[in-house]
């Protein structure tokens, strides 16, 4: 069986998001055993999959990025859409724009401590297009 849905996150603002019942919400039942592939499309923001239970992660996480990957360097040519818009391509470029997650008796069969993140790199990204696609049996 082969499913797919694309849907909207709801807006948020720059940071690391822990978006796993958002996602869950927005799928249709899913299959006893199979695999989970979500895809953002968009370049300048991402998905991950990290730390679930300690909001010092996502604080960290926004910390280190933007240590990485700074704006306002002079060397920057697309610059047209603002401060936070070709450092945000960076950004997703090193983070990806996909994560794949085994499905095992109907649910998502992550880790104890793991959550699927939306990684936004612009101040005001909008709301995120995900496309989910699921196959199993």
């Amino acid at each position: 069986m082969w499913t797919q849905k694309e849907f909207s996150l709801q807006p948020r603002s720059r940071g690391f998001h822990l978006i796993t019942d958002e996602i869950v919400k927005n799928l249709p039942e899913l299959p006893n055993v199979g695999l989970l592939h979500l895809f953002i499309k968009h370049t300048s923001a991402a998905l991950s999959i990290n730390e679930n239970a300690d909001p010092d992660v996502r604080t960290d996480m926004e910390s280190i990025f933007c240590r990485l990957v700074k704006e306002r360097e002079p060397y920057y040519q697309h610059t047209l859409e603002g401060d936070d818009d070709m450092p945000a391509h960076a950004k997703s470029s090193i983070v990806g724009c996909s994560v794949t997650v085994p499905i095992s008796n109907h649910r998502l069969n992550m880790g104890t401590w793991q959550g699927i993140y939306l990684c936004e790199f612009r101040s005001r990204g909008g709301a995120r297009r995900v496309v989910a696609t699921i196959c199993g049996e």
